[in-house]
């Protein structure tokens, strides 16, 4: 692991307090799959202890921040310019069928743009941090996003409505569009998963729309600090962590990726 900032030093502790809850959890998941019903309250019970563990870690470093978590909401603090964005469990649904694949997320929006993000997928024990201006790394390796430019090689990630949500006929329109032009598409089921592995080169796009600041706001500075172009879908959004859509790639790719997902 690279020497830590401050900052990203009390925002790891953060996520590894939250993952001896979820790691802990985790192993019972498949028991009570088993066993009875109610494994869905069980998830989200730990959703919620795992938030607390991120709670009591983030106010006691940095009392003054401000905060929005996935269960408590916004908590104003008495600094306005900086203030965390947590998802102590993205990936509840890879959770709760005992998948590895799902992660805490901890961004630092300050002056509210992505400045710090750590993503922990305490399963794979990968641990994915940036912070402006020093890079994104995963454990003690320096990541950056794929050097691919032809579109037909590329493999992109992207994420598909739940039951109830809108936007599925359009999604569905563009998971089609974009797998008859490139090497294939997956799907992880973690925004903030999903752009690590664009930060890492694994993916070499991302996209997905109908998210929330504290799905991505960690994934998009450890994306851009890995060198990758980070944006919303729609050249009319700025925003793409508040504009609830993302678009994730490499340099070489990103306009290309975004017209096919908008061709008609």
């Amino acid at each position: 692991m690279p020497h830590l900032t401050p900052l990203l030093t009390v925002m790891v502790n953060a996520a590894r307090d939250a993952a001896k809850v979820l790691r802990r959890d985790f192993y019972e998941v498949e028991a009570l799959q088993v066993r009875k019903k109610g494994a869905s309250d069980f998830v989200s019970q730990a959703d919620m202890k795992a938030e607390e563990a991120i709670f009591q870690s983030l106010q006691k470093s940095r009392p003054k921040y401000g905060l929005i978590m996935e269960e408590r909401g916004e908590i104003e603090g008495s600094d306005n310019s900086n203030r965390f964005i947590v998802d102590p469990l993205d990936g509840t649904t890879n959770f709760l069928h005992g998948l590895p694949q799902f992660c805490i997320s901890i961004g630092l929006e300050r002056d509210r743009e992505p400045y710090a993000g750590v993503v922990f997928a305490p399963i794979t024990d990968e641990l994915f941090i940036a912070e402006k201006g020093f890079g994104a790394f995963c454990n003690d390796r320096r990541i950056r996003v794929s050097g691919r430019n032809d579109l037909s090689e590329a493999l992109v990630g992207t994420g598909l409505p739940f039951q109830g949500k809108g936007g599925r006929d359009r999604a569905l329109q563009e998971t089609d569009r974009v797998l008859g032009k490139t090497a294939g598409i997956r799907r992880f089921g973690s925004a903030a998963y999903d752009l690590c592995m664009t930060a890492a080169g694994r993916l070499d796009a991302y996209w997905e729309r109908g998210l929330n600041p504290w799905d991505i706001t960690a994934g998009i500075i450890i994306c851009r600090e890995a060198g990758g172009e980070v944006t919303a879908i729609e050249r009319s959004k700025e925003r793409p962590h508040l504009d609830g859509q993302v678009l994730a790639s490499n340099h070489h790719l990103h306009e290309k990726v975004r017209e096919l997902i908008e061709a008609k």
